[in-house]
């Protein structure tokens, strides 16, 4: 009589296990999936659905009709370092060390990178089950401990930082006009695995291409589990190479020609969820790190009608193209006028993901939530425009104050105006029309903030300054 009865208890445990088992595993399958596509330098007028008359962007037009396209998205900075830091942190450069002065971005040679204290959304997102992976531009960091794999991606496959870093000056022209007629072997720059080197120098010209067969790759391996994917594109950045497929198809030239295979590449991974059933459960965000490198004239991208472009703190600088897609869940449309940055993916995909915020360190970044999914005003109304460690410019809702004021690139002095100049960005988007003495009470309020926020903000040790 005891056997059935110590069978009875087994079956009843097993079962029990059986549902907890498919109770976990359910839960699983409701964590929604995340995929960040991150372009290198492009201009806030590069896009199709952003108003750019000749370059051919279709998949990113349909992603943003199907989805939501920002009219006011920040990167957190100008250049690609800083800007990448924010990115992946939520926190602005200058408390992680990874903005400076003296050197703006990370070097081949930098001895510094992303400390091993800063939390990513990868590292995050892996502790609750993610599988998480990188591929493209790093630019984070390539000393041991500060390469994608020490922090929290399970994977990483791409150029670990600039494509125009490691130009090898014994082959081909000198100076800038190696750019304009770029070849593979000018850049000796390596494409790692993980953090083995498998090719040398990269062939770029196919970069694109093998970037978008690995993402599709790493989706299809992880359609049962919820997964973080982080493409992050050395293009158009220059040099400007393009897959032959592509070559000499936009009106727009040899950039046109780069953004247009980018944009295949888009429709690629849009295309892999739609098959693999996934789309209903992936936030796809597409963004640029900054705005278009304009001193590399047709090799550049554009800002519209914003003023200046990468490097400096004038919007053409920092605004830049976001498109949100995520089908029966983000809210297609257009956010016109409300403030939203790269610094708000991560708590965005914490809150998504069910993971409790570290309250150990200072955020800069915001829940997107409302706004993506139609609840309600955005969270942001405040937003610091820093050139490397220096706030030189803050917006409040549609208002946007320069406390200092430099070109991009030019060797021109920092100007510090006495009064600080003032913009209406909802009128004057362009920043041409000054109107600081028509609003002090503006310049005040938003002065005040900006010393709130300098306030929190911590000495730490400059990772690009390491030698």
């Amino acid at each position: 009589m005891q056997t059935p009865l110590r069978f009875t208890r087994w079956l009843v445990l097993v079962l029990g296990l059986v549902m907890v088992g498919a109770l976990e595993v359910s839960a699983a399958a409701k964590l929604p999936n995340f995929v960040v596509i991150f372009a290198d330098d492009l201009g806030y007028g590069d896009l199709g659905c952003y108003g750019h008359p000749t370059i051919r962007t279709p998949n990113l037009d349909r992603m943003a009709a199907e989805g939501m396209r920002f009219t006011d998205f920040y990167a957190s900075a100008p250049v690609c370092t800083p800007s990448r830091a924010g990115l992946l942190t939520g926190r602005l450069a200058v408390r992680s060390g990874m903005a400076s002065s003296k050197r703006r971005v990370l070097f081949p040679e930098s001895k510094g990178g992303l400390p091993a204290n800063e939390i990513t959304t990868a590292t995050a997102l892996k502790a609750k089950g993610y599988a998480t992976a990188a591929v493209g531009k790093w630019h984070l960091g390539v000393v041991p401990g500060t390469l994608p794999t020490s922090h929290g991606f399970d994977s990483y496959f791409g150029i670990p930082y600039s494509n125009d870093m490691n130009r090898d000056n014994t082959k081909g022209p000198k100076g800038r006009e190696a750019f304009w007629e770029p070849k593979t072997e000018y850049w000796n720059n390596p494409l790692m695995r993980n953090e083995e080197i498998i090719e040398r120098p990269a062939d770029q010209n196919t970069l694109t291409k093998r970037y978008t067969q690995e993402s599709v790759s790493i989706i299809k391996a992880n359609k049962d589990k919820p997964f973080f994917l982080y493409l992050a594109h050395n293009l158009p950045h220059v040099p400007l190479f393009v897959g032959k497929e592509y070559r000499g198809t936009s009106r727009r030239g040899l950039y046109g020609d780069v953004v247009e295979e980018i944009d295949w590449s888009v429709g690629q991974i849009l295309e892999t969820l739609r098959k693999e059933k996934l789309a209903d459960n992936t936030l796809v965000f597409f963004t640029s790190d900054n705005g278009p490198w304009l001193i590399f004239n047709d090799h550049g991208g554009s800002a519209g009608l914003l003023k200046e472009g990468k490097g400096s703190t004038w919007d053409g600088g920092q605004r830049v193209p976001g498109i949100a897609w995520w089908p029966g869940k983000v809210r297609a449309g257009v956010v016109e006028g409300s403030i939203a940055s790269t610094l708000d993916l991560f708590p965005t995909f914490m809150k998504l993901a069910g993971v409790a915020m570290p309250k150990d360190r200072e955020y800069d970044g915001v829940d997107m939530g409302p706004l993506l999914f139609g609840k309600g005003k955005g969270n942001r109304d405040f937003f610091p425009y820093y050139r490397d460690v220096e706030v030189y410019a803050a917006r409040l809702g549609q208002y946007k104050a320069h406390f200092a004021t430099k070109s991009a690139y030019g060797k021109d002095p920092v100007v510090r105006p006495e009064i600080p100049e003032l913009y209406d960005m909802g009128v004057d988007p362009g920043e041409q029309f000054n109107i600081a003495k028509q609003h002090p009470d503006v310049i005040e309020k938003i002065r005040e903030l900006v010393k709130q926020h300098e306030a929190s903000i911590k000495p730490v040790e400059n990772q690009l300054e390491k030698q």
